[in-house]
């Protein structure tokens, strides 16, 4: 029994910390799913998450993600989700690790990313569909039929989880971003939750060196290759009037490839030779695993495989148990994690659903849209991107804002932009960058990011 005094007392401690809540909140976020640190890590300040959200109770499908918060006032920062493509591959392998967060592994382990993108935002990588990294379906049969519907609905279920465990970001800015295949992911994720109404502040998306539409993209190979000296004179005429890329794709894709497109292939294929990088041609052979996530979009049925570097330190680092113990991550049904799935089965014929309608719907209702391009990858050229959001603002009555014209970072020529529709809609390349920006041109990348959260057009003086 307490007494008058005692009680009291606790009623002013109740009182007291109710109030403290009210005026500083509670961090509610899971402390199972919390980081304590991860092996050979530096020290830093900011906090990071990693777990489990289950997308589907009856078949047991379960989808991993990293958590980054932001390095200074993560409450004030925008969530910005990021996506990597393939289809198949990992947003925590590739973007993560390789790409814009926050460490990098070498060989004495993680070292700190000075253009790490959670300098600016609180970073959601996410492993989707299940099948990809460390996210699972205890259902195998699931990996036999996944498609681009199956994928956006999951994603959808993902975040609605996500954001009820992470309640105090619920009504921060929204932004998805990712890049190659995530040219479908991203916008067909953004239409779903505008479609659903759906209590997300959805702000944006951003689609770096996007598939956006199969014959556009693929067929605009042909000119960059020959723009930039890789094929000669003939070869382009032949690529261009005998057997197109996207039809050498839809070919091999549809596993009958015809005599006259097989010859066109090779001698392509000839003429570049074995040691140029597809993904940026400037770039020496020795490939990180990233790349691979742009490989399905380029594999066809003969010829070698392309070879990636035998030393991969994100392969290596994100194998090691002690990493998957700190990051509550497990492996189901696979011996090792890679950062492309090899038990997945896409559906390729989704490759061909064209996605810039539904950039143009997006636009319409509201959600600004940057299409960027690393201008050295030959995979998903510039020329064809360039010309489809071109085509889009023309389409939409989407009359040009601000001119092409260079943009820059650090003193430098960071690459060119157009801006349509008053910045609702908006294009830039990066300079010197790959198929994945983010890695090869980090600096230019963070830039482009910063500005397109803030809403600002990219500087253009010096």
């Amino acid at each position: 029994m307490i007494s008058q005094s005692q009680s009291c007392a606790l009623i002013a401690t109740i009182i007291f910390v109710l109030a403290t809540q009210i005026i500083i909140g509670v961090n509610s976020f899971p402390e199972s799913d919390k980081i304590r640190t991860l092996p050979q890590q530096p020290k830093v300040e900011f906090q990071q998450y990693a777990g489990y959200i289950t997308v589907d109770e009856v078949q047991k499908r379960a989808l991993f993600y990293y958590f980054v918060e932001a390095e200074v006032e993560p409450a004030s920062k925008p969530v910005v989700l990021w996506l990597n493509g393939g289809p198949g591959c990992s947003s925590v392998g590739a973007g993560a690790f390789v790409e814009h967060g926050p460490f990098k592994p070498t060989e004495n382990g993680l070292i700190k990313n000075d253009y790490s993108w959670n300098k600016v935002a609180n970073m959601l990588y996410l492993e989707s569909p299940a099948g990809v990294g460390f996210s699972y379906s205890a259902n195998k049969s699931f990996y036999d039929s996944v498609n681009d519907e199956i994928t956006a609905r999951d994603n959808l279920v993902f975040l609605q989880h996500w954001f009820s465990k992470f309640q105090e970001y619920k009504n921060n800015d929204f932004f998805i971003t990712g890049e190659s295949y995530a040219g479908h992911y991203v916008p067909q994720l953004a239409q779903i939750i505008v479609q659903t109404k759906s209590k997300f502040n959805l702000k944006g998306i951003a689609i770096g060196n996007p598939l956006l539409e199969f014959n556009t993209d693929f067929n605009s190979r042909a000119e960059f290759l020959w723009s930039h000296g890789l094929i000669s004179d003939s070869t382009y005429e032949t690529f261009t009037k005998v057997c197109n890329y996207s039809q050498i794709r839809r070919e091999y894709q549809n596993g009958r490839a015809t005599i006259v497109c097989s010859r066109v292939n090779r001698l392509v294929s000839m003429e570049i030779s074995r040691y140029i990088d597809s993904y940026d041609v400037t770039l020496d052979v020795c490939l990180p695993s990233e790349k691979q996530q742009a490989y399905i979009l380029t594999q066809l049925q003969e010829g070698e495989k392309i070879d990636v570097c035998e030393e991969d330190e994100t392969i290596t680092y994100l194998n090691r148990k002690d990493v998957q113990l700190a990051l509550h991550a497990k492996l189901v049904g696979i011996p090792l994690w890679s950062t492309c799935s090899g038990i997945l089965k896409y559906d390729m014929q989704n490759l061909e659903i064209p996605t810039i309608s539904i950039l143009g719907k997006l636009v319409k209702s509201g959600v600004r849209v940057l299409v960027y391009s690393g201008d050295q990858d030959s995979v998903i050229p510039l020329l064809g991107t360039r010309s489809l959001v071109n085509g889009l603002a023309k389409d939409f009555g989407l009359n040009t804002t601000n001119s092409y014209r260079a943009w820059f970072n650090e003193r430098q020529v960071a690459g060119w932009t157009q801006i349509y529709g008053g910045g609702i809609l908006s294009f830039a390349t990066i300079r010197g960058a790959s198929h994945e920006a983010p890695f090869s041109q980090p600096g230019r990348s963070l830039g482009l990011l910063k500005a397109f959260l803030e809403g600002k057009p990219l500087p253009t003086i010096l």
